[in-house]
């Protein structure tokens, strides 16, 4: 070895070499190890299924209120596509797609240094063949380990597809909004043409839809739409495939969708949460993709509720800077009557009635007090004292920092003092408490600390809707459902509520009983006197959290359940907004419209003065603005009866225009019949 010994410079050299060599293969044994997982993906032979099914919705009446699911068209050869439309995306989304060999390492260098000087995340540097192997192989979450698989799946592209290949793959498999899955799609959704058929103007458009199709679908927002097409195109002239005069007149006459009013109609919200509860149902039936579903939604409540909120934050948000309200209406069963998700679905598609983020704060309390009248040892005349009290180093106070002394339960809830649930939940332990919670409806799971009893947790609108149901049924659970029905296109029933849900006792009679009575006194006298609605059994409970972050009222009758929550998304507090402000408001505004033109049912425990007023009074009334009123509606039986009548009417008239062989006779027997 004496031969291989070297000194001075040159043994430097050869110890910079041998550790690079070390590093490298080490290097690549953790390259092969990190691509396992990648491996076994292609080695599957399996792309990701797009959500492949065809779902229409209709109301509780029958009528369709929507669609969900797919619209995709591969059947297009690349060769066929627009000349502008490849320039367009080309431009956009990887110049250098015909280059490089699936990672792009100028484009990402060039992004990394566009986000320094930015100082945020302002370009991407994800090629188009990156971005396909997360279509075909993973998810959407954004960790590093994906985008290594990423990294590697795309060299595999690289090396089994051409080029053509993997654009044509790109175009055809591109999330491209609206529920719809490439170009081709799109084309026909947004514009109503064949994709051969666009202008410069049109491809510009759908080529912006690849970064962000929620943002920059031209339903969602036709302005954004065409300042991403604006961008589109000076992109073109940048990258060299068209000059300044070229894209002048798409500039100057951009792109326009055609309507489609009944999407913007319809209850978007809703029909998102329902298209995930229907994948549930039919995710195991063996045969066909597309079902017709029959949902609980009203849609006189859904627009009224829409209403409540959308007016509630027009007149009112920005004095308390609030920006989003959401609602659950539910029957006391469980049936979804209306779901309010945010205040603009066009602006933001996020659910907040559905995401259980939000602390109820004193809305949480039923709950103290229901586990206290469960043990036995505790009635609404319970008195209990009002006074500081300290577990450890947390010391809860009052809202307006004074004590009442000695006050019973029901006084205590009215007022929402805080001492007394934390009291109550020394009294009956913690741990009952989160376990009733969760019987009742809370779904999500949360810790049982010291500050439970004040409603430090997390839930969602809906499942405060859920558990409130509870009080208004007589103490049985009622877990909100929105789908009653999946039938498949030729009738075949997949689901059926009525056959599936059955009714389990969660407090006694003399719990509920005692609840109501409390929870009534919290709209006649208490916190939530804004909810009152005259003539109806109104009962609720505010809610209001630290620093004013977020403000409740969920409340109940014996017809309807309700939970209304206000925020904002980045959880920066509003300027004093309590529950007994604007969500008691709207509660209130929903309730005295839902309730009129109908049969007010009792509610045990709760008094009320009913009080009957018949529509003909309100129209007779001097007031300038009498109060909405409902209209009056048909049961979910008497509608289906209506619509085998009018089967039938439609079976006989074809017959007749069958046997006559004219249009008058059957005009004349469609009158006669009418």
């Amino acid at each position: 070895m004496s031969l291989f010994r070297v000194t001075g410079f040159r043994r430097l050299i050869v110890e910079l070499v041998s550790d690079g060599l070390t590093f490298f293969a080490l290097g690549l044994v953790l390259m092969t190890a990190l691509a396992l997982p990648s491996f076994q993906l292609t080695a599957s032979g399996e792309f990701n299924q797009v959500d492949d099914y065809a779902i229409t919705f209709l109301d509780r009446y029958g009528n369709e209120i929507g669609r969900r699911g797919i619209r995709s068209d591969d059947s297009i050869e690349l060769a066929t596509i627009p000349e502008h439309l490849i320039n367009a995306t080309l431009a956009t989304e990887d110049r250098r797609f015909y280059e490089h060999f699936g990672i792009d390492i100028m484009g990402i260098t060039r992004a990394m240094i566009t986000n320094v000087r930015a100082n945020s995340f302002v370009e991407g540097g994800s090629t188009i063949t990156q971005q396909l192997a997360k279509n075909l192989f993973l998810s959407s979450e954004k960790t590093i380990t994906r985008k290594l698989h990423e990294a590697f799946l795309s060299l595999w592209l690289e090396t089994h597809y051409s080029k053509d290949e993997i654009l044509k793959l790109y175009f055809d498999r591109a999330y491209m909004g609206g529920g719809n899955f490439g170009v081709a799609a799109a084309s026909d959704y947004y514009f109503g043409k064949k994709v051969q058929d666009i202008s410069l103007a049109e491809s510009a458009m759908l080529a912006g839809l690849f970064k962000a199709p929620t943002k920059y679908a031209p339903h969602v927002d036709l302005a954004a739409a065409r300042g991403r097409a604006n961008d589109v195109l000076t992109n073109m002239v940048q990258a060299g495939f068209m000059t300044e005069g070229q894209v002048t007149a798409a500039r100057l006459s951009p792109a326009f969708p055609i309507e489609r009013f009944e999407d913007v109609e319809s209850p978007n919200y809703f029909l998102d949460w329902a298209f995930n509860e229907v994948k549930s149902i039919i995710k195991d039936y063996p045969v066909g993709t597309a079902f017709t579903v029959r949902t609980t939604v009203d849609p006189v409540l859904q627009k009224h509720a829409e209403n409540s909120v959308a007016s509630i934050l027009r007149e009112e948000g920005e004095a308390y800077r609030v920006q989003q309200g959401a609602m659950v209406v539910l029957e006391p069963h469980g049936a979804v009557r209306a779901m309010v998700g945010g205040s603009d679905y066009g602006k933001s598609q996020f659910n907040r009635a559905t995401s259980p983020t939000r602390q109820p704060g004193s809305s949480f309390k039923p709950f103290v007090y229901a586990a206290a009248l469960e043990t036995g040892k505790f009635k609404p005349n319970t008195v209990i004292s009002d006074a500081p009290i300290c577990i450890g180093d947390w010391c809860p106070k009052n809202y307006g920092r004074s004590y009442a002394g000695r006050v019973t339960l029901k006084s205590a809830l009215a007022r929402s003092i805080n001492t007394v649930p934390v009291r109550l939940s020394q009294a009956t332990g913690r741990q009952p408490i989160a376990d009733l919670a969760h019987k009742m409806g809370i779904q999500n799971s949360f810790p049982v600390t010291r500050s439970l009893a004040l409603g430090v947790i997390s839930v969602s609108v809906m499942d405060m809707a859920s558990s409130y149901a509870v009080f208004a049924n007589g103490g049985y659970k009622a877990k909100a459902f929105g789908i009653s029905r999946v039938t498949t296109l030729r009738g075949d029933v997949v689901f059926d509520a009525k056959r599936d849900i059955a009714r389990e006792r969660i407090l006694q009679p003399e719990t509920v009983s005692g609840i109501n009575e409390m929870l009534r006194a919290v709209v006649t006298s208490g916190t939530g006197r804004r909810a009152q609605v005259p003539g109806t059994p109104a009962s609720g409970k505010t809610g209001t959290t630290q620093s004013y972050r977020d403000a409740w009222f969920a409340g109940y009758t014996g017809n309807y359940v309700a939970a209304v929550w206000y925020g904002n998304d980045d959880y920066t507090k509003t300027n004093n907004l309590t529950g007994g402000r604007l969500p008691a408001q709207t509660w209130q505004k929903f309730m005295s419209y839902a309730h009129s033109n109908v049969k007010i049912a009792d509610l045990e425990g709760a008094e009320f003065e009913r009080l009957e007023v018949g529509l003909e009074q309100i129209e007779d009334s001097d007031s300038e603005a009498p109060p909405l009123v409902r209209p009056p509606t048909l049961t979910d039986e008497a509608g289906e009866k209506l619509r085998e009548l009018e089967r039938t009417f439609q079976e006989l008239l074809f017959r007749l225009d069958g046997s006559t062989g004219t249009a008058d006779v059957s005009a004349a027997s469609h009158q006669e019949l009418g």
